[in-house]
């Protein structure tokens, strides 16, 4: 029976339908415009750019430009890359434009899409992001699609891990920026810290187009980016406790695998508590007493790290560290490292070496950072099972973009069987009859341990034919992806999710002509060798057609329908026959954990035997719903991360906001003089209470506060004693000692140096004071929860303590920089100082569900630390050469600089080291 929904939609289309055939009398005009691009002239092209930076300078709008721009963008591209781009691109084109979510399939071209609203966004001159999923996606697109951009007369810049500063301002100046969300939002987070805003990296959010946009907005957003600094070493701690975990049983603990959470029972804890007091760890009697919050936390931790996380799996230890496994892309992401002293739990557990743990300096959620673009569109292959979440978080519609050519992928219904060994042994058969064929076969596991156990099983069936790739393999990730389009061809994957290498029929010919051809000169050889493979390629790709296309053959259902989305979606690309099916067990963990407990029984009642599977669209529908669950709650678990950084997230706006008004300042005097005025009306206020007689002021407390807080040793007492005096009085006198003590202070040191001297104190107290803010946050954060057994809304509570704590931070902020001010005392160089170092930090991206840590110092990630500096060695003067730093050795401060300069190191190159 046929809905009213489904008959409307039958009729009218459906609202994406009607979206889509809206754009197309653009489209139209754009192609009107064809002939008349290409009759240009190079020159002529490029000068087309200047043209529209002078229409918009004018106040020409962007959408009355998009038009000829596209099509100037068309032909640019079609001239330097080879690559026209198609109508439908130029309608995904447009909906980037509009600042919505372009869901375009897999093969689609989605990085040249991107050209065309880049280019038109870019005229205004303010600047342009395009933000990637890792470092290599980051160079590749912005090598490749910066020869269009060149040719345009635009600049392409690029940030990726280990850049300078310097590197990093230029690459935001350009145009166009391609970048990391990791390295996007560790820049946003370091700017505020800066202390000049000339040393300031950004220069605006205007408008950013996110590529892999459901992976960078939804999975990775679930935990916020933390920049960290190192706390003191407790290695020893973390290996004591690691002993204590292989005295427990089972029963000593319960492990649920839905929460990834692990908890003593009674008995647990009583012989944890056992062990602990032998130790000599244990303060007072029980394990959960106030004072021994430290000692749970680490103990916990432990037993997480024994039952939850699983060698091979969640991460692997290589070179003596533990190395995490990504969940979602199933990559070796080193440098990355758990939260909370989890990882160094899981070094005890690995008996490898500890690393100091972090304490937190400053943190952003990605919802928060990608809401302040003015405007933000997306890109991907998978995005309307999160429509919703797109629309209430970010306010971004998702456009479905129709594929160039119709899609002839045949989707088969999953088999499902009962047990893990019946299931492989039906993969590895239909893996030799797919390849026997010469179909080529792209094997989708979830986890390296079951790609290499099914490596394995291939192996002993006797088919050796086949690569394999995941964590261990990632550096030859290209050139297997690349080929994985060859007849016979048989890849194995732990994931497909942000490949960003399209997997062609035949295989990928330039990528064969840059391996095989890569020494060659440029020369009638070369050329004629790259036609032949050219050729070959095209005889491969006729034989793979034949066989019937790329086979995706998955293992196991993944938590999100997204990731088995984007697996299907590699076969089939424009218009390419291909074939996708999935195996499952019950024994598999979605099944197990989140499928019917009595599937089992009711299939034997069905009489299933060994060896056999049931296939029935009801099993997928079930499935879906398991599936729904998941993400349903991880959709629970992002919203509430939002709801408390929002709190933060004010508060951060304000902080970072004062700190710039601070930068950009050419005197703060006067909010200098308002902060002493404020902490003079706090002390009188505090020891001079209203409506009282003057025996009753506490004189004393008042004399010690100014001079605690003023440096003034002032007669207070005496004042008091005067007959007749009020409290106005004793007000306007401390007033008028602080502002002459003030006054004498600035003149002597002169305004240069006052000014400078009173930025470098505000700046740095109030970088102090938030550091020390964001803990207290952090466990106000962890604890609130249990408000809740108090009938209170702990969101609530943390609102309204936030707000608490927030108004006391700038109580202290008034009274520390007050307190320094009026007891500063400089030397004269102190004008020509360089501006204040930011302290040596990292970064940090957390899964909130298993305390993964997803950035670190490898090709996508972003452990930040200053630029490296003088080594130790002492070297003596005349074997130092001036124009080669790396031979200086160690210099000291207050050295002359080596490089000849005339001044100290420290204020020439020892201002950078």
């Amino acid at each position: 029976m046929v809905s009213f929904g489904g008959l409307a939609r039958k009729f009218f289309g459906s609202s994406n339908d009607r979206r889509v055939k809206r754009m197309q009398p653009r489209v139209d005009a754009i192609n009107a415009l064809e002939d008349e691009m290409r009759a240009l002239s190079d020159e002529a092209l490029r000068a087309r750019t200047d043209a529209f930076r002078a229409q918009v300078a004018e106040g020409t709008s962007l959408d009355e430009l998009l038009t000829p721009a596209f099509a100037t963008v068309r032909e640019a591209a079609r001239r330097v890359l080879g690559l026209r781009p198609f109508d439908v691109q130029l309608i995904g084109g447009m909906v980037l434009h509009e600042g919505k979510i372009a869901e375009m399939k897999t093969g689609e071209g989605k990085t040249l899409v991107a050209t065309l609203p880049v280019y038109l966004n870019a005229l205004g001159g303010r600047g342009v992001h395009v933000v990637t999923v890792n470092d290599y996606l980051a160079r590749r697109d912005a090598e490749w699609m910066g020869r269009v951009y060149e040719f345009l007369g635009l600049s392409t810049g690029v940030i990726v891990h280990g850049l300078s500063d310097e590197q990093r301002r230029a690459a935001y100046a350009c145009d166009v920026t391609y970048g990391t969300n990791n390295e996007l939002g560790f820049d946003y987070l370091r700017d505020n810290m800066k202390f000049e805003r000339a040393q300031m990296a950004q220069r605006g959010h205007v408008y950013a187009i996110v590529d892999e946009v459901d992976s960078i907005l939804i999975d990775e957003a679930r935990t916020p980016l933390i920049i960290s600094g190192p706390l003191e070493d407790r290695s020893d701690l973390y290996t004591t406790i690691d002993k204590f975990v292989p005295h427990l049983v089972p029963d000593d603990y319960e492990v649920d695998e839905k929460q990834r959470t692990a908890t003593f029972t009674e008995e647990g804890t009583e012989k944890i508590e056992t062990l602990l007091r032998d130790a000599d760890l244990l303060k007072g009697e029980s394990l959960y007493d106030v004072e021994n919050v430290a000692i749970v936390h680490h103990v916990n931790n432990a037993l997480r790290a024994h039952v939850l996380f699983q060698r091979d799996k969640d991460y692997i230890v290589r070179n003596g560290e533990i190395v995490i496994i990504d969940e979602f892309t199933g990559r070796m992401m080193p440098g990355r490292r758990y939260s909370e002293g989890l990882h160094q739990a899981l070094e005890a557990k690995e008996n490898v070496k500890i690393q100091p743990e972090n304490q937190t300096l400053a943190s952003v959620t990605f919802q928060n950072y990608f809401r302040m673009y003015d405007k933000l569109a997306g890109m991907t292959g998978t995005a309307s099972t999160e429509a919703e979440e797109f629309a209430n978080i970010y306010g971004l519609e998702v456009a479905e973009i129709p594929t160039n050519l119709p899609i002839k992928r045949l989707d088969e219904d999953d088999e499902v069987y009962r047990s893990t060994e019946e299931k492989y042994k039906a993969i590895v058969e239909e893996i030799r009859t797919a390849h026997d064929k010469g179909q080529p076969i792209l094997v989708g596991t979830t986890s390296i341990e079951k790609s290499e156990l099914l490596a394995e099983r291939l192996r002993k069936e006797g088919v050796t034919d086949f690569e394999v790739l995941n964590a261990r393999h990632h550096e030859r990730e290209a050139q297997i992806v690349a080929q994985a389009g060859k007849p016979g061809a048989i890849t194995i994957a732990t994931n497909m999710a942000g490949r960003g290498t399209d997997i062609q029929l035949g295989g990928n010919p330039d990528m064969r002509i840059a391996q095989e051809l890569g020494d060659m000169p440029e020369g009638p050889e070369r050329e004629a060798r790259a036609k032949a493979i050219r050729e070959e390629v095209e005889a491969l790709k006729a034989e793979a057609i034949a066989a019937g296309g790329l086979y995706v053959l998955a293992t196991e259902r993944h938590e999100s329908r997204r990731i088995d989305n984007q697996l299907r979606g590699r076969s089939g690309r424009q218009g390419d026959p291909g074939r996708s099916k999935f195996y499952l067990s019950l024994q598999d963990d979605l099944m197990r954990i989140f499928g019917s407990d009595r599937m089992d029984g009711m299939l034997q009642k069905l009489g299933l035997k060994e060896g056999e599977a049931i296939v029935h669209p009801w099993i997928n529908k079930a499935l879906e719903r398991a599936q729904k669950k998941v993400e349903a709650r991880n959709f629970d678990i992002r919203k509430n991360v939002l709801k408390y950084d929002d709190v933060m997230n004010d508060q951060r706006k304000v902080v970072f906001e004062q700190r710039l008004e601070l930068m950009d300042g050419d005197n703060i005097g006067e909010t200098v003089a308002e902060m002493r005025q404020d902490v003079i009306d706090d002390l009188v206020a505090r020891h001079i209470p209203e409506k009282t007689y003057a025996e009753q002021w506490d004189a004393a407390g008042l004399k010690e506060g100014v001079r605690s807080y003023l440096n003034l040793d002032l007669p207070i007492e005496e004042w008091v004693r005067e007959e007749g005096v009020a409290e106005d009085d004793i007000h306007k006198r401390i007033s008028e000692a602080a502002d002459a003590a003030a006054a004498e202070r600035a003149e002597r040191f002169g305004p240069d140096i006052m000014t400078y001297v009173e930025k470098s104190v505000v700046l740095q107290t109030l970088d102090h004071l938030w550091r020390e803010h964001l803990v207290n946050l952090d466990h106000l954060r962890s604890v609130v929860g249990f408000r809740g057994y108090a009938q209170r809304d702990p969101l609530n509570e943390y609102k309204s303590e936030a707000f608490e704590l927030f108004q006391a931070m700038l109580a202290n902020l008034r009274q520390a920089v007050t307190a320094q001010l009026m007891r500063v005392e400089l030397v004269r160089e102190a004008a020509d100082a360089p501006p204040p170092e930011t302290p040596e930090m990292e970064a940090h991206h957390i899964d909130a569900r298993t305390g993964e840590d997803e950035m670190g110092d490898d090709g996508d990630a972003a452990t930040m630390t200053l630029p490296p500096r003088a080594d130790n060695r002492v070297v003596p003067a005349e074997a130092r050469d001036p124009a080669d730093p790396s031979t200086w050795g160690k210099v000291g401060r207050n050295e002359p600089c080596p490089c000849g300069s005339g001044k100290k190191y420290k204020h020439c190159h020892g201002a950078f080291a």
